[in-house]
């Protein structure tokens, strides 16, 4: 098969490279300035940098490079989707027909966008299907008592949070919401939370958006959750099952057993 993709930060972008090498695949890779890697080049076919605001040149890359199935990886920092956007004339056509300028509403267009022109995004996960979550307890801990009423209680403020297209993350420690995630991204909102906290145990609990595809805005954890965790007093990790992607996956968890942490999937909050 020949792929496109969409390339931005981390190692979502890497790993699906390198299994579609090993499985035959050959992909174009449109990378995002300031956010892809360039080590992705050597596993494209072909390579491209565009600015975050050039919708015109990408499609125009896919339609020279006679691409029509495009995927979606890796983070663009939310942040980057409105301070660094300087957007061309499709991307403008785009924005003016927004009713909301959210996360969602902003790929939504784009996707639309794409699509008159022939080229479909499909499920960003499709080459990363065995890094996504399974249902149960995933590391050899089970989450206590305690740890679980903060898990069911923070399972329920997360699915708001991705609902209401905000973030994917909250930071939960005795029941409580001790932090919300918005722009700055999971990371940095366990630290924020840990700031608040005085040394109580945190609970990390991630929701999926409320819809039935994967084309974008999959959650993600890896090793960087993992020391994160550790570093914030973070005993828990929550996600959801078949919607999570697991980078690095057997190494993340291996690193979560050896710290004592335990890592639970669940079926999506409804």
């Amino acid at each position: 098969m020949r792929y496109g993709m969409i390339a931005g930060n981390g190692r979502f972008p890497l790993l699906a490279l390198e299994t579609a090498k090993r499985e035959g695949h050959r992909v174009v890779v449109v990378a995002i300035e300031r956010e892809a890697s360039a080590d992705l080049a050597p596993l494209a076919e072909s390579f491209h940098w565009v600015n975050i605001g050039q919708l015109g040149k990408l499609i125009a890359i896919f339609q020279r490079e006679k691409i029509t199935e495009v995927m979606m990886t890796g983070q663009v920092k939310h942040v980057s989707l409105f301070s660094g956007l300087t957007p061309d004339w499709r991307l403008v056509k785009v924005l003016a027909g927004l009713r909301e300028k959210n996360t969602a509403a902003l790929i939504g267009g784009v996707q639309k966008a794409m699509l008159e022109d022939g080229i479909e995004l499909v499920d960003s996960t499709r080459l990363l299907k065995d890094l996504l979550a399974g249902e149960g307890v995933l590391t050899r801990r089970k989450p206590n008592s305690e740890e679980e009423a903060d898990i069911q209680y923070g399972r329920k403020m997360a699915s708001i949070l991705a609902t209401a297209d905000i973030g994917q993350s909250v930071a939960i420690s005795e029941k409580a919401c001790v932090a919300a995630e918005a722009m700055e991204g999971t990371d940095a909102m366990l630290r924020r939370a840990a700031g608040l906290t005085n040394g109580r145990p945190l609970r990390l609990v991630k929701a999926s958006r409320g819809r039935a595809h994967l084309l974008f805005d999959v959650p993600v954890v890896g090793l960087t959750t993992i020391e994160t965790m550790r570093e914030t007093g973070t005993t828990a990790l929550a996600v959801d099952a078949g919607r999570t992607l697991f980078l690095d996956k057997q190494e993340m968890i291996a690193r979560a057993n050896e710290a004592g942490l335990t890592i639970v999937a669940h079926p999506v909050y409804e």
